[in-house]
């Protein structure tokens, strides 16, 4: 019995043993599945990993593709753009800007053109990266690293110009690469256009510009400073008591050893119960700037290494300098550390109804040393060998010319010492054809014959000893051009203006050279009506011989006397804007004969605004829009509830009202241009262009 149990627990023991070495071994291939798999996982999670970094790395140079164009000519037509010398090569750079169609609308641009005036040649830069479509933004140059561009703020508008936009972004545009890159940092300062940037050491020094919320434009004098080291804004501030310039945009802003010069601008003054009204200005600041090493030594440590004060500069009793006017910038010409200025818009705010302008096209400098001033840039005509010399042909108003030393750099004195004296009010300048017509009584070599059309926010910039000049506005009677045209002037020559590009917008000879409202003379021109009895233009075209020609001159007489009437009455009926002892206020809140609600709240949306605002504080945006045009429903159904339906269905006003029809007729407006007037605002009524700013 003994054997068998002991052979019983022998198998027993052999069978547990055998259980537990398959036990054993199918852990071990549980565990080593389990570690093929771990490996195969990790293998996997690399390879991943790796298409991931890829595809990051594909989307990014598919981003940052740079694509360049060789294009035939400038840029397309624009103005508000920025032209910019390279800092570290012998090239302009053009970067986007906007242009207005003849039929009202506005296009904006965010190309980047490269010009070389070498090759005389345009390439064009294209990259999904890229800051959006914009104008009267800034920008300035640096050599630093290589070259790069900084740009800064600018402004879009949708299509009609109804509502805007203010760009708040900076960017940085690498030369070398010809790459965009935006920098964000937690404090920049605030969305606006029409300011200006300049390059100080390495600093970036920005100053003024506006915003427009759609109530009013907000005009800025704050100043900001960019480390291109450290990548921070900063703001600087300054003590109540401390002199600065007034708010503004549109200034010149230009960089010397010493600090930063500012001259002129444009703002509006809101005055409450009255309607805005532009102020063109032109004094000249200076903002000095100092860092801690070149600062004295006070024994005093000072935690920001750069210090900045303004300091006005008096007015320069010169006989250069300029008269008023806005819409011109200065460029700098390094090598004679002086300002450059062109053209530009002389604007007379006079009434709601009337703004009377002048466009300029002539050239002063700004010595900037000492305490500045501004010295004679006039084109010298060549010299004649023998013989008297012809007659001039008519040149923009210049200042008397008491001292011939005044324009004190290299060939500064003028061949001929003839100069026209500048009339005290500034005259209408003449438009100057494309192609000059040549006479016997002008002079083929005259200088003058090369000037470029008058114009304002031109692109500006001087690259060596050259004066580029490229686009810009130019305003004929009612109609507004956007011109295309490239020219140059040797400065240290100052001989003739080269055309690189002549202009194809076509001008029509029928406006006036003004931007004026034509109506301001329709009660006076009755001898350009076209409506004349037989086919003539007044009774004075009528030679008399005769009793018989005697009544038909009577007749003639009685007729003009009658269309008088009816043109006085016509005036009176659609004038009603003009009355001199109506107040602002009342001409802007009462609809016009004939102007529909949608006309109406689009010309004076901006007082019903403010008006609303000034009721119920708590609105804001699109709230404050709606109780505006509530107010102003309001107000055109007062005013119009009975007064149109009768006056248009009494047959006796029908003439009265075909003469209305015949003044609009003459001044070159229809019933659509009327209309895209009116969606301008009421600035827009009064010529006053949104592009003077």
């Amino acid at each position: 019995m003994a054997k068998k149990k002991g052979g019983k627990d022998t198998s027993k023991a052999s069978a547990k043993a055998a259980k537990k070495a398959k036990l054993a071994q199918k852990v071990e291939r549980k565990e080593k599945k389990k570690a093929t798999k771990t490996k195969d996982e990790f293998d996997d999670d690399d390879q991943d990993l790796e298409s991931i970094l890829d595809k990051i790395q594909r989307e990014w140079e598919e981003a940052h593709k740079v694509t360049e164009e060789l294009v035939e000519g400038p840029p397309s037509r624009r103005a508000n753009a920025t032209l910019t010398p390279c800092p570290n090569g012998n090239h302009l750079w053009c970067i986007g800007g906007e242009f207005f169609s003849e039929d009202g609308k506005a296009h904006f641009y965010s190309d980047v053109y490269r010009y070389s005036p070498e090759k005389n040649e345009w390439r064009k830069f294209v990259s999904p990266t890229c800051p959006g479509p914009r104008s009267a933004h800034a920008v300035v140059a640096t050599p630093a690293g290589g070259g790069k561009l900084y740009l800064f703020g600018g402004e879009f508008s949708s299509l009609y110009q109804n509502s805007f936009h203010h760009y708040r972004d900076f960017w940085c545009f690498d030369i070398s690469t010809h790459t965009w890159e935006r920098i964000e940092t937690k404090i920049r300062p605030t969305a606006r256009s029409g300011h200006r940037m300049a390059m100080w050491k390495h600093y970036i020094v920005l100053f003024g510009g506006f915003y427009d919320p759609g109530i009013k434009t907000n005009y800025l004098n704050d100043l900001w400073v960019f480390d291109t080291q450290e990548y921070k804004w900063k703001h600087i501030e300054f003590k109540e008591t401390d002199r600065r310039p007034s708010p503004r945009s549109g200034f010149s802003f230009l960089p010397t050893p010493e600090g930063i010069l500012l001259h002129g601008g444009y703002c509006k003054e809101y005055v409450k119960g009255q309607r805005p009204v532009g102020v063109m200005l032109d004094d000249t600041w200076f903002l000095r700037m100092t860092v801690a090493s070149e600062a004295p030594t006070t024994g005093k440590s000072s935690a920001d290494p750069l210090t900045l004060k303004w300091e006005k500069r008096k007015k320069p009793s010169t006989a250069y300098a300029p008269s008023l006017r806005s819409g011109c910038t200065m460029a700098l010409w390094s090598a004679k550390n002086m300002g450059v200025l062109f053209g530009g818009v002389t604007d007379e705010d006079t009434s709601e109804e009337t703004l009377e302008s002048v466009f300029h096209n002539d050239l002063y400098g700004y010595q900037i040393t000492g305490n500045g001033r501004w010295v004679s840039m006039h084109l010298k005509r060549p010299k004649k060998k023998g013989g008297a010399q012809k007659k001039k042909a008519p040149v923009q108003p210049t200042r008397p010319d008491p001292e011939e030393d005044e324009y004190d750099y290299e060939d500064a004195s003028d061949d001929d010492g003839e100069e026209k004296e500048r009339p005290s009010k500034p005259e209408k300048p003449t438009a100057i054809p494309k192609t000059p017509i040549v006479d016997d009584e002008v002079d083929p070599d005259d200088p003058a014959l090369t000037a470029p059309l008058p114009r304002y926010n031109a692109m500006l910039a001087v690259l060596r000893n050259t004066l580029y000049i490229y686009g810009g506005i130019f305003e004929k009677g009612s109609r507004e051009y956007t011109l295309d045209d490239f020219h140059t002037l040797q400065l240290d020559k100052l001989d003739r203006y080269t055309c690189l590009k002549a202009s194809e917008v076509v001008i029509a000879d029928g406006d006036e050279a003004s931007s004026s409202d034509e109506d301001d003379d329709e009660d006076g021109d009755d001898d350009d009506d076209d409506d004349t009895v037989d086919g003539r233009d007044d009774a004075e075209s009528v030679t008399v011989v005769g009793e018989e020609e005697e009544k038909q001159v009577k007749v003639l007489e009685t007729i003009e006397e009658e269309k008088d009437s009816l043109r006085v009455q016509a005036t009176a009926f659609m004038g009603v804007a003009k009355d001199s002892t109506r107040s602002a206020e009342d001409v802007i809140s009462t609809p016009l004969p004939g102007e529909t609600l949608a006309m109406f709240y689009a010309r004076s949306r901006e007082y019903w605004a403010q008006k609303a605002f000034g009721t119920t504080s708590d609105s804001r945006g699109k709230q404050l829009r709606r109780d505006g045009f509530s107010l102003a429903e309001e107000r055109y159904g007062e005013s119009f509830k009975m007064a149109p339906f009768a006056f248009a269905s009494n047959p006796h006003y029908k003439p009265v009202l075909e003469e209305v029809e015949r003044i609009l007729a003459e001044a070159g407006l229809d019933e659509e241009e009327m209309r895209k007037g009116a969606a301008a605002g009421p600035q827009g009524a009064s010529g006053q262009s949104r592009n003077r700013r």
